[in-house]
């Protein structure tokens, strides 16, 4: 059977494919849809990252396609209903790149209740800002409130606790006993923001979730807490956070997903202070990178072989 991957995946995963399977490697595509959609007729599995959309055209083009691996585990840029309809399997990397994400968000916690890096130049350059930099925070003692209890929002969890915060969490989709058993407090959306020093999203991007995080609940978040969005762009307005940047309510925030990417010169985010973004690679090291392809390429070569049993 041939596999079509028109994104980055690593050889070693590539090569446990070829041994059974015409592995057809062309990262290029991912940036060209017309060559994508001329060669997508004859693949009988297709791997994407987040970037190619699994959709319209290109869905109508995979005729002989059985199986799409997903490089990660959002799935908002695949039609998982048109998918369902034709008899395709989605296989996302669950929990592969959760670690990566998870020290993420723990490292831009503590990057934003201590701020010295924004004096590194300053004190390069001979000067001496120490009186602007005593009113950092430690992060134990804080509480880490999680929105979403998935697979990274549990190891996010774990981090956290391990660095002495207080953690809560909520997620219509997961029981207050699975949160229990984590040792995390479930709580309502409500009281997590009124009560979280550290506010960290971990939810797909839905009709539900999209601008979640509005002007309403920014303002309910604690004054002074911080925001970090690791998990999709949209969850978040971002007009509505800079201006809860800019007022000062928040003190600060993280995001490595946006409504757009990559982020224009024109977002309502450019000048906003305390603000840290990062170009969508919170899930991305090359440790993360070699789970998340090794698991793919497992997945794909046992969904293959189920379809010739079939």
């Amino acid at each position: 059977m041939k596999i079509l991957i028109p994104d980055l995946m690593t050889a070693e995963s590539r090569a446990a494919m070829a041994r059974q399977h015409e592995v057809i490697y062309e990262p290029t595509l991912v940036t060209d849809l017309p060559a994508l959609l001329r060669a997508a007729p004859q693949a009988d599995c297709l791997i994407v990252r987040n970037r190619t959309q699994v959709r319209g055209k290109l869905l109508d083009a995979l005729t002989r396609c059985r199986v799409v691996g997903r490089l990660g585990v959002g799935l908002d840029n695949i039609d998982l209903e048109g998918c369902a309809a034709r008899g395709i399997e989605v296989i996302p990397a669950t929990g592969a790149n959760a670690l990566a994400v998870a020290e993420y968000v723990v490292t831009a916690a503590l990057m934003l209740l201590r701020p010295w890096f924004a004096a590194s130049a300053s004190v390069l350059a001979g000067e001496w800002p120490r009186a602007a930099l005593v009113q950092g925070h430690e992060v134990a003692g804080r509480t880490l409130g999680i929105v979403g209890f998935g697979s990274i929002g549990r190891e996010t969890a774990r981090l956290g606790a391990a660095l002495g915060m207080k953690v809560i969490a909520c997620d219509n989709s997961t029981s207050a006993a699975t949160i229990a058993g984590n040792d995390v407090r479930a709580v309502s959306f409500d009281e997590l923001l009124a009560t979280s020093d550290v506010v960290s999203l971990h939810m797909p991007l839905t009709a539900g979730t999209r601008n979640l995080f509005d002007a309403r609940a920014l303002a309910a978040m604690k004054p002074g807490a911080i925001l970090i969005n690791a998990a999709r762009g949209g969850i978040v307005d971002e007009a509505a956070l800079a201006r809860a940047l800019c007022d000062g309510h928040l003190a600060g925030a993280a995001l490595d997903v946006f409504d757009t990417e990559p982020l224009g010169a024109r977002s309502p985010l450019v000048g906003a202070p305390n603000l840290l973004v990062s170009p969508h690679i919170a899930g991305v090291t090359e440790e993360s990178e070699t789970r998340v392809c090794n698991l793919v390429a497992r997945r794909v070569i046992e969904a293959l072989a189920a379809q010739r049993t079939a």
